[in-house]
């Protein structure tokens, strides 16, 4: 399912966007929040693409690969994937050089409407490091609510759960 925003193409992430896509999840300055989830190898990356992409199969939606119209260059990745916990996952990655112009935002809101549209029964949430300032701006401005601290379920970490409805953490 490709998306056009305002100014991106959205198209569900194919194993063609993994080099591009490495240097976006090897870059340093985008994981200053968590280093440890940085991608070292490209066998990561290339892991990463094949479980989203699986998913468009086995959901209905997954991640994009997120493009300037103007330029089809590749600039992050999101959207929203099914959470072990059956809830959407929004998730909005730009390339660092790219950050601040309002692109994850206009992700963010891409994917929760496919979200909505795809499974409305179940919450969106975006799952946000505490210290992850910018990314909690943007959960803000696509309409999300802090939620509070939980434990993640995909990898059990404490986030803040940014969720469009109420969420009990379960």
């Amino acid at each position: 399912m490709d998306v056009r925003t305002e100014r991106l193409d959205l198209r569900p992430v194919t194993p063609n966007d993994c080099q591009e896509l490495f240097a976006i999840f090897t870059d340093p300055a985008g994981w200053w929040f968590e280093p440890e989830n940085r991608h070292l190898e490209l066998v990561t990356t290339e892991r990463f693409i094949e479980r989203a992409a699986a998913r468009w199969t086995n959901d209905g939606l997954s991640y994009w690969s997120v493009r300037l119209r103007d330029a089809d260059q590749v600039i992050g990745i999101g959207g929203a994937q099914r959470h072990r916990t059956g809830a959407w996952n929004l998730s909005y990655r730009i390339a660092t050089d790219q950050q601040g112009q309002g692109y994850a935002v206009e992700l963010g809101i891409a994917g929760l409407e496919a979200a909505r549209a795809c499974d409305n029964s179940v919450p969106v949430i975006a799952w946000v490091a505490e210290q992850n300032t910018p990314s909690r701006r943007v959960a803000e401005r696509i309409g999300l609510q802090n939620r509070g601290l939980f434990t993640d379920q995909n990898d059990g970490k404490q986030r803040l759960a940014f969720a469009d409805r109420e969420y009990s953490g379960v």
